[in-house]
């Protein structure tokens, strides 16, 4: 653990009760930000996330040449490059963002500077070649080590590919689409498993043309973009941690406030409502092409059921796998989680971590390669985690400490920063003890 590490104690909870209103989508955001950092005029952005990750691309955008105000109303606006970013003074700092490092190499590798793309330990051992393949078949030039990063991207004029993604991902299309935008002639991707959508509306949002026919995406090349006005939606992936939290206590009455409802990202409601938790919508309305919602969510009144997750399932809540195979052991009939081998490559070996942190709460489980068994009806004692500098363990283990006997500690607490610095204050408010 880092010297500035901290530990978060857990005591258990009698049960979850209240309403809250969670920071900007985080996906969202890193691509406002980009986007608004390219395009021509002055984007202004409410409810922009809170999370570290997306403040690295704001300041790689700084860097890049666009101009990035924090307003007192707690609104960015980010005055862009019109088309045309700057040879960067420094390195471009990624932090522990594998979402800024993946999207921006495809926005910045139709320009002609020399980019270095670095980042924090975690983030050099996440793997870069997945982006490099297909922006090399459009003519850039990049260098990895060994595959990660750093990354040193020798810019210049790139050319149109029609390109099938071998792995389901969202940052990988992301790169391509950003490439494609300024590319020569028209890009096409091809996606077997349905990916996040937000690329496409925030593209469609500040002016790009784009078609999708089936399972094919085209992007025509050269285009310019205009700065907007946008309300960044509530993070459903941070959701995840009180939807999860809600399922364990039969009496919760949760309501989440202003919550992104995107159909590619809504697998996790199914799955909270597949486990026995019940959601109303209580309202909902479009911005910028993406869904905005008010939820309310109640616990199940004989505790939650089990489910099988696997196949394209398991790749659309990937982040959200950590907290439910968390709670798994609370469940009536357990959760097994197959086909994600994709967590072992993340802020950390996630799959290896909740084995971990399952087994010092004293739980018995199978680890698979590509995921884990995780029998129910089972009672975790209070224990001390290791979030392994990862956000989304240090979370995941404090909601399955609401239900330990005796207290939890969190240690590397401050890891929740990554993506959700209000996290652990806005748990005690909810939780009634």
């Amino acid at each position: 653990m880092s010297s500035t590490s901290t530990t978060q104690l857990i005591r258990p909870a009698r049960n979850l009760h209240g309403s809250v209103t969670l920071p900007g989508d985080k996906s969202i955001s890193h691509r406002y930000a980009m986007l608004a950092g390219i395009a021509e005029g002055t984007t202004h952005l409410s409810n922009f996330s809170t999370g570290a990750d997306p403040h690295s691309s704001l300041a790689c955008m700084q860097a890049l040449g666009a101009t990035v105000t924090h307003n007192p109303d707690k609104t960015i606006s980010i005055s862009g490059t019109a088309g045309n970013f700057i040879q960067p003074a420094t390195p471009l700092d990624c932090g522990n963002s594998g979402s800024t490092m993946r999207m921006l190499a495809g926005l910045i590798a139709p320009h002609p500077h020399t980019f270095n793309l670095i980042g924090d330990h975690s983030l050099t051992l996440r793997p870069m070649e997945r982006i490099r393949k297909p922006l090399m078949q459009m003519g850039a030039k990049i260098d990895l080590v060994d595959g990660h990063a750093p990354i040193t991207i020798h810019g210049g004029p790139l050319h149109a590919i029609d390109f099938d993604t071998p792995i389901p991902s969202a940052q990988v299309k992301t790169a391509v689409l950003f490439a494609g935008l300024q590319a020569n002639g028209t890009t096409s991707l091809t996606e077997s498993v349905r990916t996040r959508d937000h690329s496409e509306h925030a593209l469609r949002a500040f002016g790009a043309t784009l078609n999708r026919t089936n399972e094919k995406l085209s992007i025509p090349g050269h285009q310019k973009l205009k700065a907007i006005n946008a309300i960044i939606p509530g993070d459903l992936s941070s959701a995840a941690f009180f939807l999860s939290a809600a399922l364990l206590f039969p009496d919760s009455n949760l309501i989440l406030d202003s919550i992104g409802m995107n159909p590619t990202r809504a697998s996790l409601l199914d799955v909270i409502t597949a486990l026995g938790g019940k959601i109303k919508i209580l309202n909902v309305e479009e911005h910028n092409g993406e869904l905005i919602g008010t939820i309310q969510v109640n616990g199940p009144a004989t505790g939650p059921r089990g489910m099988h997750i696997a196949g394209a399932l398991s790749a659309q809540i990937i982040d959200e796998l950590p907290v439910l195979a968390a709670i798994a052991p609370y469940t009536n009939e357990g959760i097994s989680i197959r086909d994600a081998r994709e967590l072992r490559v993340k802020e950390s070996d996630r799959i290896a971590l909740v084995a971990k942190n399952l087994k010092a709460m004293g739980a018995t489980f199978t680890e698979h390669k590509d995921g884990l068994d995780i029998p129910g009806k089972q009672q975790l004692h209070g224990a001390q985690i290791d979030s392994g500098s990862d956000h989304r363990i240090a979370m995941a283990f404090a909601i399955a400490a609401l239900r330990a006997t005796g207290d939890t500690e969190i240690h590397g607490a401050e890891a929740a920063a990554i993506s959700f610095p209000e996290f652990f204050s806005h748990l005690d408010e909810l939780c009634q003890r």
